[in-house]
């Protein structure tokens, strides 16, 4: 690591020395990587920087590399210090997320962000598998910041969050090897930005993204590259998918729901805004399935044998689809 930017994070957090430490991971398709920094004379003793580079030639794992999903991340980046830089700082407790001290562009090709290490601050535990009362934990944490942003405009962020959303993935789309999937695509991509009831979705909200107290009593999010608008519908879908099988989804769908707008509701009479609670409940309810065969019509064509694409998610398919069929839209 050069000393530019050792020295950006000294100046960003008053420290007198700052050393480099391990490689916490690689970025996604060689742009960069996230490094713990050791601070001295400060009274933090680490930070997380997040430093990408635009390779020149990007290593995507699934060869997916084009100028569409290049432009893709690039915006990505933008979009995540602009959320940093603009919306952060109104999460409380009940959506904690990493204090960012410093974010810049340090060349056409070179972001930089000097990020609040979560693991000094609590949050030290990563888990691969969730056991019921962990998905409850961020189903609430998910709530909490679907109410902290509801009807709000998403400036600088995406207008669709969502890293898999339709106007980004004709790519996929093209390859997709479903028809009906692949005819009923944009109806129900229309279907889901029509929502009457919007807010900011964190775009990629997978159990990877959360991090745990060691008690696993207490949550937060990281990677807000795919903030934006949209039913808050997505997240939940996308993230029961990534911590449960296909028959926890379905065996614990309503109860994790009803848990979701219980939270939701209690959220939005705490922050004192008015809503006309019974038709955004209605409306998110009714969406679910949507936002789940959303995400489905993304991996037919991205990964069309990921473990995600099981008999649950074939159903919700099914079923949206005779559903948007029988209704002429």
């Amino acid at each position: 690591m050069n000393q530019n930017l050792l020295d950006i994070v000294k100046q960003a957090t008053g420290a007198s020395d700052a050393t480099q430490g391990e490689v916490i991971q690689s970025l996604w398709s060689g742009y960069g990587e996230i490094v713990r920094i050791q601070l001295e004379g400060t009274a933090m003793g680490s930070v997380v920087l997040k430093h990408v580079r635009f390779p020149t030639e990007a290593d995507h794992p699934r060869g997916w590399h084009s100028d569409r999903s290049h432009a893709r991340k690039v915006k990505s980046y933008d979009v995540e210090m602009a959320w940093y830089a603009g919306y952060a700082n109104r999460c409380g407790e009940n959506t904690r997320v990493p204090h960012c001290y410093y974010s810049a562009t340090l060349a056409d090709d070179e972001h930089v962000m000097v990020l609040e290490d979560l693991d000094a601050a609590g949050y030290p535990l990563r888990r691969h598998e969730m056991d019921r009362p962990t998905v409850e934990l961020c189903m609430k944490w998910l709530a909490n910041f679907h109410a902290t942003f509801l009807n709000e405009e998403p400036t600088e962020l995406w207008q669709t969050g969502t890293y898999w959303h339709l106007a980004t993935r004709p790519d996929e789309l093209a390859v997709t090897d479903d028809p009906a999937l692949k005819q009923a695509a944009a109806a129900i991509d229309t279907k889901l930005n029509n929502c009457r009831f919007k807010t900011f979705v964190h775009g990629d909200a997978k159990i990877a993204n959360f991090c745990f107290s060691r008690d696993s009593k207490q949550v937060a999010a990281v990677d807000f590259q795919y903030v934006g608008g949209g039913c808050g519908m997505k997240d939940v879908i996308y993230f029961l998918g990534s911590c449960l099988d296909e028959y926890l989804c379905e065996t614990w769908e309503s109860e994790l729901l009803d848990i979701y707008f219980n939270e939701l509701n209690q959220a939005l009479d705490l922050q004192g805004k008015s809503i006309e609670w019974n038709a955004l409940e209605s409306e998110w309810r009714t969406l679910f399935p949507v936002a789940w065969v959303d995400f489905n019509r993304f991996l037919a064509g991205w990964m069309p044998d990921h473990w995600k694409v099981n008999d649950y998610s074939r159903r919700l398919t099914s079923e949206v689809i005779s559903r948007l069929n029988s209704s002429g839209n």
